[in-house]
């Protein structure tokens, strides 16, 4: 049979982009379907957005720490709609950008909702296109719990388009979605609490890691209140809201942000057509080939629910197109050694295992660890401490992990990845010249375990 496209991708997020521009480039006749925007959630509603107002929320320490410095300054003002319009001009920017990739690349841009009719065939806009393999690249989408008042609450989805900073935010969330934006509601000058069910935020990072960024938010002046959850949202004459916890008590707040997980978007997809099946989490189930139950349909990035991070998708997107259409190319995405970042204030960066996971998989571990106040905070009032850390096996002596919580982590552990993804040892961290001064020098200086 003829079928009018190779491969027809629905979503054109990182790893729907990346898949059809080159399977494009290995020869293949490809389209996208997009029924919002181009980039997916990381270029318009997630990371790149999110990290713009990072930066701006980071600027109110360093009008602080400037005087220092010798810096006299009059009084900052912020201005939240303008931060805003900038940040939209940029995003429509990338929007651009996305578009000619794939428009250059050869890739057929179809905008709008396509629904899977069968296996090979694609409905979008009243027409129908078949492809010879079908692949489902389109996201997550936030969830907010449906308790009584839900609808007062915001997602990250609006948390970028609001109209004015709210004087006081309630984030709800221990992730790192909901570290990051009480870190930019709280720099930016709103009075931030930050509500989380657990004992502590940011589970399944390094115990050393969360507990360090706990003293830090806390020495900030951030409400941290932990296992403390939700009962029901009341909106009050005045406008603002009225929360009431599952212990008794109430708690006011102008805007009520949940970052409390994210679930695959698959509304209205045409699953039901096709034998595709989903697990118990309701992501959509794929082989290590990213093949659903469905042979003729694939799935990658956050729908599949493995590694939900854009570099992942990237790299699964790219397999993709090569096990397709260059199988002499392929190679199999590996997920061991992952770095990531949290972009907290201050920032978090981690790669390899955390010391619990290092202990549960039968690994005799030594831990280095050193916290410092940072050179430039040294001429300021500011007190914030860096905590650098490296999970060593004792018997190999390789780097099994590696974290940070300061001023650019994830810049620094970017680089420490390539070292531990090579295999490193602690004598080649000993062994190799730190750049000085620098905080990344610490980590080739630690040279005495804390604990074993």
């Amino acid at each position: 049979m003829a079928y009018d496209f190779d491969l027809y991708v629905i979503g054109a997020g990182s790893g729907g982009v990346r898949a059809a521009r080159f399977a494009a480039g290995f020869g293949a006749k490809v389209a996208v379907a997009e029924s919002r925007y181009l980039g997916g959630t990381c270029v318009n509603v997630g990371c790149v957005p999110k990290k713009l107002l990072v930066y701006g929320a980071h600027f109110a320490e360093d009008f602080e720490q400037a005087s220092g410095f010798g810096w006299g300054l009059d009084e900052a003002q912020f201005d939240w709609p303008t931060l805003i319009a900038n940040k939209d001009r940029e995003i429509n920017r990338l929007n651009g950008i996305y578009r000619n990739l794939l428009v250059n690349s050869g890739v057929t841009l179809h905008e709008g909702h396509a629904k899977i009719v069968d296996p090979h065939q694609v409905e979008i806009n009243g027409e129908r296109f078949t492809a010879r393999s079908i692949l489902i690249a389109t996201g997550g989408w936030p969830q907010i719990p449906e308790i009584p008042g839900h609808e007062h609450a915001i997602s990250s989805n609006q948390a970028f388009f609001l109209k004015e900073l709210p004087k006081r935010v309630l984030v709800v969330g221990g992730g790192y979605i909901a570290v990051e934006f009480a870190g930019i509601f709280h720099g930016l000058g709103a009075k931030t609490t930050l509500l989380y069910r657990g004992e502590l935020f940011l589970r399944g990072f390094d115990g050393s890691v969360r507990k360090h960024l706990q003293e830090e938010l806390t020495k900030r002046g951030m409400d941290l209140q932990f296992n403390a959850d939700i009962e029901r949202i009341d909106k009050l004459a005045d406008g603002s809201l009225k929360v009431t916890l599952k212990d008794g008590r109430q708690l006011e707040a102008d805007c009520v942000f949940y970052a409390t997980g994210r679930r695959p978007m698959l509304d209205n997809l045409g699953l039901e057509n096709t034998g595709v099946k989903l697990d118990r989490k309701g992501f959509v189930e794929v082989d290590e080939l990213y093949q659903t139950s469905e042979p003729s349909i694939l799935a990658l990035g956050d729908v599949i629910g493995r590694v939900q991070l854009t570099p992942v998708a990237l790299a699964e997107g790219m397999a993709v197109a090569r096990r397709l259409f260059k199988p002499e190319q392929y190679r199999p995405v590996d997920y061991k050694m992952i770095p990531t970042a949290v972009f907290s204030l201050p920032n978090i960066g981690t790669v390899g295992l955390t010391e619990e996971e290092a202990r549960e998989a039968g690994h005799e571990v030594q831990i280095f660890e050193s916290r410092f106040r940072p050179m430039k905070l040294t001429l300021t009032e500011c007190q914030e401490r860096t905590l650098m850390k490296l999970v060593v096996d004792a018997n190999t002596d390789k780097v099994l992990g590696c974290h940070m919580v300061g001023p650019e982590a994830g810049e620094i552990v970017q680089g420490l990845a390539i070292a531990l993804k090579a295999g490193a040892t602690k004598r080649d961290f000993d062994e190799t010249i730190g750049v000085h001064p620098t905080a990344a020098e610490e980590f080739v200086t630690m040279r005495t375990p804390v604990a074993g």
